[in-house]
């Protein structure tokens, strides 16, 4: 870790806690995906809550030539993960003074451990996939800039997460074609994203696939009830604190939520915590 690195991820850990703004990237932006990550592992490290499960997000074409990769991650913790129930509305705090977003997501929650050393194949991916759920990805970072400046940027940020609803689970869905899973976000009455699940590069199975072959190489396991959120399928649809949603998937039922303004609560959890 250099100096530098050590000030990105002092900076965003100080601004999440503080639910506070960062008007400007805290540092030079590092130069790899692989320098990014270093800076990830040491925010996770630093951070009072346990990683219950990992989001994934696709990187914009614009950029994948220069940082060699289609896809990034970034950690949920377990006090973001909120299990939803039928007719509820969810308050998603976001940063006021930062960005934020509502993302339609496929969920896996991990049927199977997946050790450091396991040999990824496509047939034991599907092995420990577990079970699939409906559910949408709240983005949200302190920093307004956040997609503006790339992937990188993202990876150093906690993967932009913040809040992880689970809706209900797809029975069977081994037997289902992705292009039978819609997924719809609304925004305050208005459809901003529609598609199905065979929007995701290879599914939702194939960007599971990608993340266990990451995590090898980042030498971090996977545990067996991890939640693994395999990418906004509509796309990243940014949103205001105020600003209501509906994220709805066919027969397999609708998340409704508000955006809310993070505020000191959050902060003396967090600070209590650590």
């Amino acid at each position: 870790m250099t100096p530098n690195q050590k000030n990105i991820s002092g900076a965003f850990i100080g601004a999440r806690m503080n639910a506070a703004g960062l008007p400007a990237y805290p540092g030079e932006l590092p130069g790899s995906m692989r320098e990014a990550y270093a800076v990830q592992d040491a925010s996770i490290s630093a951070w009072p809550d346990q990683v219950a499960g990992w989001k994934i997000g696709l990187v914009p074409p614009a950029f994948r030539d220069a940082v060699g990769a289609e896809r990034l991650v970034g950690p949920i913790f377990s006090s973001l993960i909120r299990p939803h129930k039928n007719g509820q509305c969810h308050d998603m705090p976001v940063f006021a003074d930062g960005f934020a977003a509502v993302e339609a997501e496929f969920i896996f929650i991990l049927g199977k451990s997946v050790p450091v050393g396991t040999e990824i194949t496509s047939e034991l991916t599907r092995d420990v996939a577990g079970a699939l759920h409906v559910g949408v990805e709240i983005a949200s970072s302190p920093f307004p800039g956040i997609n503006d400046l790339g992937p990188i940027c993202v990876v150093t940020d906690f993967g932009n997460n913040f809040g992880l609803i689970v809706g209900p689970e797809i029975v069977n869905w081994q037997e289902r074609s992705w292009v039978d899973l819609p997924a719809r976000v609304d925004i305050n009455g208005e459809t901003v994203g529609e598609t199905t699940a065979a929007a995701l590069p290879g599914g939702p199975i194939g960007a599971l696939e990608f993340i266990l072959r990451l995590m090898q190489e980042r030498g971090i396991a996977l545990q067996a009830g991890d939640h693994i959120s395999t990418g906004a399928v509509t796309g990243v649809h940014q949103a205001q604190v105020g600003d209501s949603s509906q994220v709805s998937f066919g027969s397999w039922g609708a998340v409704d939520l508000r955006l809310s303004p993070l505020g000191s609560e959050w902060r003396d959890v967090r600070l209590n915590a650590g």
